[in-house]
């Protein structure tokens, strides 16, 4: 099954442009299940989430909505030295989702600063561990990542290899249809190349809208991941001015979903 959505859905400039000018931010997710059955939670990137938020969200969207959740930037940017127990307590805030059988998977997103190596590939091993029996998909910044052996790697831990669209810019990940392990992943960033690196406002970097061309390169890609893994997540981020719902939908009707 292939599931297209968001990365988030709480964004104030989708007032308007997505939802009604009168809709409360309590009311965000549940406009949102009328639209999609998959979303991608990046608040949990800021702080720890709590199962209470995440049963709040189930009930919200009447179980309609899987859901995938990036883990903390304490894990993944800081590493932590209580790791063990951070993952504990991220794994503990997710029995809802997993109770409520809406639990798509968990994503680790690393830095470009993340270079492999025996230390990094030992962190991210200790992450890999701690998150099971959880479906778990890795998203590398840094292309000197991006080989077999790494693909090899983390088909031997069952973690799965995030795909992105982003930028063609020196050391960034190329455009892939990689999967090592259920579930098949893919990150839509825009390809703002002018302000990636150059910006005011972290937004800015995904300020950008994909044409039917960029995304009708994608869709065989994604079919193809679809024949090799039974669960196929495809997510935008470029979410200015809800930029993401507009590429999400089209590449639906692309996909012929």
């Amino acid at each position: 099954m292939i599931r297209v959505g968001t990365s988030g859905y709480s964004y104030e400039d989708w007032r308007g442009p997505f939802y009604p000018p009168e809709a409360r931010k309590q009311d965000y997710l549940r406009h949102y299940a009328a639209h999609f059955d998959t979303c991608e939670i990046n608040f949990s990137y800021y702080r720890m989430p709590t199962a209470a938020t995440l049963a709040r969200m189930v009930e919200t969207s009447a179980g309609a909505v899987t859901f995938t959740i990036k883990l903390p930037k304490t894990i993944t940017h800081e590493r932590a030295d209580d790791l063990e127990h951070q993952l504990a307590q991220f794994k503990e805030a997710l029995r809802p989702w997993t109770e409520a059988d809406v639990l798509g998977g968990v994503l680790a997103q690393l830095p470009h600063s993340y270079r492999p190596g025996p230390l990094g590939r030992t962190y991210l091993d200790r992450i890999l561990d701690g998150l099971r029996p959880h479906p778990t998909i890795v998203e590398f910044r840094n292309a000197a990542w991006i080989n077999q052996d790494t693909f090899e790697h983390l088909r031997q831990k069952g973690a799965a290899l995030c795909c992105v669209d982003e930028p063609r810019l020196k050391g960034l990940v190329p455009p892939l249809g990689v999967v090592t392990a259920s579930p098949g992943y893919v990150r839509f960033h825009g390809r703002n190349a002018e302000q990636w690196y150059e910006h005011d406002q972290p937004y800015q970097r995904y300020d950008y809208r994909y044409s039917d061309e960029e995304l009708i390169g994608w869709v065989g890609r994604i079919q193809k991941m679809a024949e090799r893994s039974p669960d196929t997540f495809v997510f935008f981020n470029n979410h200015f001015q809800a930029k993401a719902v507009s590429g999400a939908k089209r590449l639906r009707e692309l996909l012929g979903l």
